[in-house]
């Protein structure tokens, strides 16, 4: 077979590692691939000098190379990329990226120029680094129906929960070195917010669904108010702190969710730490799979970049009808499944109140609760370290409509004999 040429555009971090990659491990990537892969054509805003590599400042200049054959999409962002991505699919150029704010928030509009001119959008490396996690689920996981899937998706903010389990540090503290290791922006926003876990969580759920992408429903909390007195309280009710993103499939619909989560120590989930990333997903046939790796980085993410180009190589002679669908459902056959509001979702609960140190308090709460049909799982009711009037009340819930837990933390603050605002956070068992 003739060379496959590939045209990067963007040498920065995962584009530099791909062009690393498929220089050191070219004989094996073209001996997987059953023709040579040759990178031809680079774009980015600044010139280099590579030895045989065509450069251009312009990357728009890649799109509409001739002689290119697959785009590589890494400059990130969602306008320019976008624009990009399109002139690539307008000039039948197939396309890999590794941009998960692209695919989540413009992917249908994409996949659908793409199926319309026969060519592959393909973005593995879009959700957790060099994970497989979209072949595992879209081919691997295809003769299952999915129940739910849950993930530790942003290394980010579990290199920061982990720190202020560890090591008990605040979390202003943590955030400020993983700026100064650069796992974390200038502006940590999408990381510490649940943005970027949104993006990814959205794309997993399509795939496991057969749902259109719809990144504006999903529910969002990051972690900024999580307390190093949280974190201890979890540990001592037998849990551990993660972000987590959430897809569920329900009678009701599919919950798309991503917030704090309180885990139980023993799950294999609860113990991934540090900037690693790990997805669990339940299938009916198959039960729990869970996979875990490297979320980040050059190398990793250049891996699943690489495994793209390979697979749209592999297929280049195929009949476009007989590739494998973006969303692992056929177009035809995706559904319009609701999405579940965060109000309408089902699950245990974390509550943590400042409350006076005096008889009866706890029996109003637990009042409360009752009345809004909460059972109790657990309660941590510390003893005053000092002489002052209020002291830490933790209740761990059994599982309840967020929307009753609502009503009956409104009434709970509403108590004279409780202070400020009760901390809520979810709970999840993933058995």
């Amino acid at each position: 077979m003739y060379p496959v040429k590939i045209g990067i555009c963007g040498l920065g971090t995962v584009g530099s590692g791909t062009l690393n990659v498929i220089t050191r491990n070219q004989a094996e990537i073209s001996a997987r691939a059953g023709c040579e892969i040759v990178v031809a054509h680079i774009g980015a805003r600044r010139g280099a000098d590579i030895d045989g590599i065509k450069v251009s400042t312009d990357i728009f200049a890649v799109a509409e190379d001739p002689d290119i054959d697959i785009l590589v999409e890494l400059i990130g962002g969602t306008t320019v990329a976008k624009d990009l991505v399109m002139a690539a699919i307008a000039k039948g150029k197939h396309v890999v990226t590794a941009n998960k704010a692209l695919i989540a928030e413009h992917g249908n509009e994409i996949f659908e120029a793409a199926e319309k001119s026969g060519v592959c959008v393909a973005f593995e490396s879009a959700v957790a680094g060099g994970i497989p996690i979209i072949k595992a689920i879209r081919e691997g996981l295809a003769g299952n129906k999915i129940e739910w899937l849950a993930g530790i998706i942003n290394g980010t903010g579990n290199f920061i929960l982990t720190e202020m389990r560890e090591k008990g540090r605040d979390f202003s503290d943590v955030l400020q070195e993983a700026q100064d290791l650069g796992y974390a922006e200038a502006d940590p926003t999408f990381d510490v917010e649940g943005i970027d876990a949104a993006h990814k969580l959205v794309i997993l759920a399509s795939l496991a669904f057969g749902i259109p992408l719809q990144f504006e429903k999903v529910y969002t909390e990051g972690i900024t108010k999580i307390s190093i007195e949280d974190v201890g309280y979890a540990e001592e009710l037998g849990y551990r702190i993660k972000h987590l993103g959430v897809a569920r499939k329900t009678d009701n619909g599919v919950e798309l969710r991503v917030h704090p989560t309180l885990i139980p120590e023993k799950r294999l989930i609860a113990n991934v730490n540090g900037v690693m990333n790990a997805v669990l997903v339940q299938g009916d046939a198959v039960g729990p799979t869970l996979y875990y790796g490297a979320g980040a980085g050059a190398e990793p993410t250049a891996s699943s970049v690489v495994a793209d180009i390979v697979d749209i190589a592999r297929s280049l002679s195929a009949d476009p009808k007989h590739r494998v669908p973006y969303l692992a459902f056929h177009p035809h056959a995706l559904n319009d499944t609701p999405i579940v509001g965060i109000n309408e979702i089902e699950t245990a609960y974390y509550l943590r109140m400042s409350a006076e140190d005096k008889p009866g308090v706890l029996s109003q709460v637990a009042q409360i609760l009752s009345d809004g049909g909460i059972s109790i799982e657990a309660i941590i009711q510390k003893p005053p370290a000092t002489l002052a009037e209020h002291v830490p009340l933790i209740i761990l819930t059994n599982r309840s409509l967020e929307s009753r837990l609502i009503s009956a933390i409104s009434k709970i603050e509403a108590l004279e004999n409780i202070a400020g605002e009760v901390t809520r956070i979810r709970v999840e068992s993933l058995g």
